[in-house]
């Protein structure tokens, strides 16, 4: 697989990622979960599929692996593989965010999830964390799901911690979610404290579904930032073999005699503005199809026929809410 840089940032990566978000902790919005996952799902089962993904995912070619301190164990497990496979032919990329804090307990059905909190405090507070976990590994380090509601955007203090990390030799970066997600990248990009700005990547949700961030992302990439995509198979939604809505993609997956999971994949990796698009496979049987995303060139009219697969953002912001946590 491709290796690239992450932007202007000088940071490594590959075509596509692998992020923790669903086998970090027991519960997650993906769809399929109980099938995928069952329902023994301790910390130290969690851990052992985590290793055994991240070993495919390596073998397959990839370079950027994305966590969160949200994630529940996701840093710590990826820690653990790495040190497990030491030395390394080729050298990775970490990344993981901050401003969301686990508080699920390890329940299945806790009364809440996570907690969110874009402060000065709980920046100096999750970056101590993640650093104790992930050492050096730690290279690119995110505002987790920014937005324009949490102030962190005009938060001075937290904007100019950001960049004396940044100046330190740590990535910064933000990730970005829902309806107002392009507003919230074109703020970030036009931020400047002291002259500069705190930010090189940007992660957003991009699919096939709901493409609209594309305009904002492609910005970003033009002003140098790396730009990664997530969520690029909807959290399942575009898996629904039998959803007639999803028949374009569904019948050009036929075509290729592949899943529609690689087709969804090769639609964000056709997007010139994308450098790396984020896997977040459960089984090492579902990791392996996403990774022949890398060999399928969509053409223009693939890419054309699918476009009618889009909702409008609201509706699609909306149909996500509705998922839930299992």
């Amino acid at each position: 697989m491709e290796t690239l840089s992450l932007g202007t940032s000088g940071l490594l990566t590959s075509r596509l990622g692998f992020g923790l978000a669903a086998v970090g902790r027991p519960s997650y919005i993906n769809l399929g979960r109980p099938l995928d996952l069952g329902s023994d799902r301790r910390p130290e089962i969690l851990r052992a599929l985590a290793h055994r993904l991240l070993d495919v995912a390596y073998a397959g070619g990839v370079r950027y692996f994305d966590a969160a301190r949200s994630y529940g164990r996701a840093e710590e497990y990826l820690a653990s593989w790495l040190a497990s496979r030491q030395p390394m032919p080729d050298p990775v990329t970490c990344g993981s965010k901050w401003g969301y804090t686990y508080v699920g307990n390890w329940s299945m059905n806790p009364s809440l999830h996570e907690v969110k909190d874009h402060s000065l405090a709980a920046l100096r507070r999750q970056f101590r964390e993640s650093s104790s976990i992930l050492g050096a590994t730690l290279q690119l380090y995110q505002v987790h799901s920014a937005t324009l509601e949490s102030g962190v955007l005009t938060d001075s203090q937290v904007l100019r911690e950001l960049l004396r990390l940044r100046q330190e030799g740590l990535s910064i970066g933000l990730t970005v979610s829902g309806l107002r997600q392009s507003e919230v990248i074109h703020k970030a990009l036009a931020i400047r404290v002291d002259g500069f700005n705190p930010f090189s990547t940007v992660q957003a949700t991009w699919n096939l579904l709901e493409p609209s961030v594309g305009e904002a992302l492609e910005a970003a990439h033009e002003a140098g930032w790396g730009v990664l995509v997530k969520e690029a198979l909807a959290n399942g939604r575009l898996l629904q073999i039998q959803n007639p809505r999803l028949e374009p993609l569904l019948d050009l997956a036929r075509r290729r005699s592949v899943g529609p999971d690689v087709v969804a994949l090769a639609a964000a990796l056709a997007q010139p503005f994308v450098d790396t698009v984020l896997l977040g496979s459960v089984t090492p049987a579902q990791l392996r199809s996403n990774l022949k995303a890398i060999e399928v060139a969509l053409t223009v009219d693939d890419l054309l026929a699918m476009a009618e697969l889009k909702q409008s953002p609201e509706s699609y912001w909306e149909d996500r809410g509705r998922l839930s946590w299992s």
